[in-house]
């Protein structure tokens, strides 16, 4: 096999690469193999006709088909290897020459890792956040843990208030017949949910438990049963029983019960730890995001278009597997939202220019910083994820091929360039008004500038 490169414009290459033709006869004769026993031909008993008498019959190149499908994938793995590109896209393929006797020859059209001109990643400037936590989310989130943990109890003595859930019996009807699905038996519904069709919910309160109620009610134009929709019904309710919720008092009875605190003060102090330690992971990752886009503003790179294809074809691939862990194929996903796949690949385009972007810059910096990712390093983080899984580390690198390894450790050294720059990083305060706004704007101006300036120097 021999492999010729040719660059292209825009970060693409052309590989033409060239079977030998004896090559191409084992590929021959194999296909012959696979199919000889479903050949039939008059005067040869099945499975039995010789290639030659096969071949003309149909044409010499009846098996190159086949033949050019399984040389394919082993040729172009041998080719892209020996060119020493650095490739990372998919590739286009297109057959130039596929005949019986002569040499197979095709090419690969790719993307080429491009050239990354690194701008300033030292001591950039982001965004302030306060991650201290007030009294309105410390206690917010006291009360959603007091929703949590409230249980319902039977109301006594007085009628159907908004928020109550009333346990009732109905049947609905429309011109005076019944109809499918609208009857139920000691239903759960709680009034103001709007589960129901509206002005349902509302004609309930007021009544008390035990009280037969007419409900009158005209469903909507859009409703999702046909036969229905926009018409008038009536619908019989009696009922059976009303409940309220009973939320429990913040006292130190409650926070024994949800916490392994025995008092107010300590479970808040708990409550605001957790929200402070919410908030700053969440200012660190928005501060991250926000040093790499102006890393990636200030740099230059000239990204292929294969290669944003490429990375969007892997994000829906993965999108894929996540539905069909949920018993969903892609085909039921596409039909049930009315997306196509070049829609999708539209919608994810942007997500994986940034991403390409991100970890291009992210590389480019480990380089020229001198990171370097050793054997250690690797075995140190399969055993951090051997931890996470609750597997031995061993059985854990066993399943893993120098492939899983490599990205391991670019993935590792990409993350040291993100310390580093997050080490090294700026702050400017959130400005408030549109005064302070404006003055924050002229400084980055300046900033950009006097940046540029040194860099130039």
């Amino acid at each position: 096999m021999s492999v010729q490169v040719e660059n292209l414009e825009k970060n693409m290459a052309k590989l033409t690469i060239e079977v030998s033709a004896e090559e191409l006869e084992k590929a021959l004769q194999e296909a012959y193999n696979k199919q000889k026993k479903s050949i039939s031909l008059p005067g040869f008993r099945k499975g039995k006709v010789p290639r030659i008498m096969v071949e003309k019959m149909y044409g010499a190149n009846v098996f190159c088909d086949d033949a050019a499908n399984s040389l394919l994938p082993g040729a172009y793995s041998s080719a892209a290897e020996e060119s020493g590109l650095d490739i990372v896209s998919r590739p286009a393929l297109d057959i130039v020459q596929l005949e019986k006797g002569k040499p197979f020859i095709f090419t690969a059209e790719v993307a080429v890792k491009p050239e990354v001109k690194l701008g300033k990643y030292m001591g950039v400037t982001v965004t302030k956040v306060d991650t201290a936590a007030t009294e309105e989310e410390i206690e917010k989130e006291i009360d959603s843990e007091r929703e949590k943990n409230a249980r319902n109890i039977t109301v006594e003595g007085r009628a159907v208030e908004n928020g109550d859930t009333a346990m009732i019996d109905y049947e609905g009807f429309v011109d005076g017949e019944a109809f499918e699905g609208g009857k139920g038996e000691n239903h759960s519904l709680v009034i103001g949910s709007g589960s129901f069709i509206p002005g349902f919910e509302d004609q309930l309160i007021g009544k008390n438990a035990g009280d037969d109620v007419e409900v009158n009610v005209t469903f909507p134009e859009e409703y999702h049963a046909k036969d229905l929709a926009g018409k008038a019904a009536v619908f019989k309710v009696k009922i059976n029983e009303i409940k309220t919720k009973e939320i429990p008092e913040l006292d130190e009875e409650f926070v024994q019960d949800v916490s392994e605190f025995d008092t107010v003060d300590e479970y808040k102090n708990s409550i605001k730890e957790k929200i402070e330690e919410r908030k700053a992971n969440s200012a660190k990752a928005a501060q991250t995001d926000e040093a790499i886009k102006k890393i990636v503003d200030k740099s230059e790179m000239d990204i292929p278009e294969a290669m944003i294809d490429t990375q969007c074809e892997d994000m829906i691939n993965q999108f894929a597997q996540q539905m069909a862990q949920q018993g969903l194929s892609m085909q039921q996903y596409l039909q049930f939202t009315g997306m196509t796949m070049d829609k999708m690949k539209e919608q994810v385009r942007d997500e994986a220019l940034a991403r390409i972007e991100s970890s291009l810059v992210l590389e480019q910096i480990a380089k020229e910083e001198n990171i370097e990712i050793t054997d250690e390093d690797v075995d140190a983080e399969i055993e951090k994820m051997a931890e996470l899984y609750k597997m031995e580390a061993d059985q854990l690198k066993g399943y893993m091929g120098e492939s899983e390894k490599e990205a391991m450790k670019k993935d590792l050294a990409e993350q040291r360039a993100v310390d580093l720059i997050m080490e090294n990083v700026k702050y400017r305060a959130k400005p408030k008004s549109k005064k302070e706004k404006e003055a924050a704007e002229e400084g980055a101006a300046e900033e950009a500038a006097a940046s540029e300036g040194s860099e130039a120097e």
